[in-house]
């Protein structure tokens, strides 16, 4: 198994592509950059069969200290990001394209 970091990535569009690596770095810098400010702004982000990216905000709840387990403690409400994935995605995963 394989883990493609950033930089390998950006390498990756830039020879799919044909452009150069620097322009491929932007390019992924710009995919992340307008993600990033989409969600921020409480948008989504949709790619018609790859997925979509969402922020969903996870409820404060009371939890557990873990220095000290008799001890409850409030949990703060918190956004986080989410992804969820296309039918396309999924189907080829599982081999049925």
């Amino acid at each position: 198994m394989q883990t493609i970091n950033k930089a390998k990535l950006a390498e990756m569009i830039a020879t799919k592509v044909g452009v150069s690596k620097k322009e491929g770095e932007e390019m992924l810098a710009a995919f992340v950059d307008i993600v990033t400010t989409t969600l921020k702004s409480g948008d989504e982000v949709t790619i018609a069969g790859f997925g979509a990216f969402s922020a969903r905000t996870r409820a404060g709840r009371i939890g557990v200290n873990p220095q000290n387990p008799s001890q409850k403690i409030q949990i703060s409400p918190v956004t986080v990001p989410k992804f969820k994935a296309g039918k396309v995605l999924k189907d080829t995963l599982k081999g049925r394209v």
